[in-house]
């Protein structure tokens, strides 16, 4: 991470902001995704929730929590040295919010936490970079730290490999309005990168961030019928999503 005084001066708010219209490129309806999210955290867990951002970045869903729970609390866990550089001057100051270090494939991450279990944890567009079986361990982990009442929701690609008619033509629109995207100036994900890689603060973790990870994802992308009978197996009573958009799938499990 960098140092405070190397970042003093860096405009933390502009790298969410550009964060989040990159990511907006390739899902236009994120938005959507982190209202029912937090709407069903509201259900289940009320209005002062301490949650486990899972996988967090740069504190996408932490932002839109603290700012519409004001008395809640979240503590972020990432590997990415990159986003959580981003993170951590962003919250800098807050301390309704820890940021953790930790690799989600480690079985022992979760004794870096400060609390033994959460009342939610959320998490999204993140572990599709994990295969099925790393994935099905962490969700046993994940069962662990929810208390009972409490929820764990993941928002990400989830492929029905049953419908492949229908996902053909939701790529290729999905491909036409991101093409028209790029002509209007949107950055994509190749191109954010580059910009950090340029930038004096966020350089050098953005060259680990790459030795950690190589270029993308090199995970799964299996149902929402699959995630939710994984979650079920690893000690959820129920699970079904609450909210899905032509790609993407807002799944909810409770404990």
């Amino acid at each position: 991470m960098a140092d405070t005084e190397t970042t003093a001066g860096t405009d933390w708010g502009a790298w969410q902001e550009s964060w989040d219209r990159q990511q907006e490129w390739y899902m236009p309806d994120r938005e959507d995704r982190f209202r029912i999210m937090l709407d069903m955290v509201e259900a289940f867990v009320g209005d002062t929730p301490r949650v486990l951002d899972l996988a967090c970045g740069t504190g996408s869903i932490t932002a839109r929590l603290l700012a519409r729970f004001p008395q809640g609390t979240s503590t972020g866990v990432d590997l990415d040295p990159a986003l959580l550089t981003i993170a951590h001057g962003t919250f800098r100051g807050d301390d309704r919010v820890t940021l953790v270090e930790a690799d989600l494939k480690d079985p022992d991450w979760p004794a870096r936490l400060p609390y033994d279990t959460y009342d939610a944890v959320l998490t999204a567009t993140a572990l599709h970079w994990l295969r099925t079986d790393p994935l099905e361990a962490l969700y046993g982990r994940i069962a662990e730290l929810v208390r009972p009442g409490g929820v764990f929701m993941n928002a990400d690609h989830m492929i029905d490999d049953t419908t492949p008619r229908i996902n053909a033509a939701e790529s290729a629109r999905r491909r036409e309005r991101r093409d028209r995207a790029l002509r209007d100036g949107a950055l994509d994900w190749a191109e954010w990168w580059q910009l950090a890689a340029e930038d004096p603060v966020l350089a050098a973790p953005t060259a680990r961030r790459f030795e950690i990870y190589g270029e993308h994802a090199d995970g799964d992308t299996p149902s929402a019928a699959w995630h939710a009978r994984a979650l079920r197996e690893k000690g959820f009573a129920e699970a079904r999503p609450v909210w899905c958009s032509p790609s993407d799938t807002l799944l909810l499990a409770l404990r």
